[in-house]
């Protein structure tokens, strides 16, 4: 990984986080190993930070996230922080998980998990909120907080369903079931599986891949799938209307000119 850091998104300001990058491509690594990468308050304030300068930050096109270590992406949430919640805290602690990771969610450019370890609790409702989830052989998967007399609280009863259907997200939760990679990815819960050693490597293949596309295109695409509630009707609207956004820039212009030309289209971003 490259040493160069992103104006603004120095490492050296955070204490639960890493953030760097390679060309276009950001990669923030989630930094407790001692604690497996569990997401504590620090931790939602530095992720909010962190991805409000990468999605304003033009050079960046694709932001990869990850843990540290090799046994966790994210243990969960922060446990012994939540022993002594009451009905006040407890919903205000749900309130603030759900706002960072809708905003890891709403993020105009992709954003792609690397699970390389376990992803439990929090760190599952994290790994949902990214566009895409790539999982090492390592990874265990799931959302029991049922066994400590709770209900996942940063959005996973609403992002599983979606994710796998309601039948095997409610079987998932009602029995604490966690899953290793493969059974992940039979059901729907990551796109693809590879050996540890080459997760990040096909990871960052991956981002590569979609940094070669329209940047403004990519952030239509992500727009217009963005909400799951809405009904057909309104979801072919928005298409049309960001499809017509789109027929207005230069980069359609040239996307359309270096095809007929039969060369590689030079993005700008307008």
């Amino acid at each position: 990984m490259s040493t160069k850091t992103i104006p603004g998104a120095d490492a050296a300001q955070f204490k639960t986080i890493l953030c760097e990058h390679e060309d276009a491509v950001a990669t923030v690594v989630l930094d407790r190993p001692e604690a497996l990468n569990a997401i504590d308050a620090v931790m939602f304030n530095e992720l909010e930070a962190v991805f409000a300068v990468l999605e304003a930050a033009p050079a960046i096109r694709v932001i990869l996230l990850t843990g540290s270590g090799d046994r966790a992406f994210a243990a969960g949430a922060d446990i012994g922080g939540l022993l002594h919640t009451d009905a006040i805290s407890g919903g205000e602690v749900s309130a603030r998980g759900q706002q960072v990771f809708s905003q890891i969610e709403r993020c105009c450019k992709p954003v792609i998990a690397c699970i390389n370890g376990v992803a439990l609790g929090g760190g599952c409702e994290l790994a949902m909120a990214c566009t895409l989830r790539l999982a090492s052989d390592k990874a265990r998967l799931g959302l029991p907080e049922v066994r400590l007399g709770l209900i996942p609280g940063y959005g996973g009863t609403q992002r599983l369903p979606r994710l796998v259907g309601r039948g095997i997200a409610l079987r998932m939760m009602l029995t604490a079931q966690i899953l290793d990679a493969v059974e992940a990815r039979r059901i729907g819960l990551v796109e693809e599986v590879f050996p540890a050693a080459d997760l990040m490597q096909h990871a960052h293949e991956l981002a590569q891949a979609i940094c070669k596309m329209a940047p403004l295109a990519i952030s239509g695409m992500l727009e217009a799938t963005s909400r799951n509630d809405s009904s057909l009707s309104d979801g072919l609207q928005r298409e049309t209307e960001i499809f017509s956004r789109l027929c207005a820039t230069t980069d359609k212009q040239e996307g359309l000119t270096a095809f007929l030309e039969k060369r590689q289209a030079q993005w700008h971003g307008r």
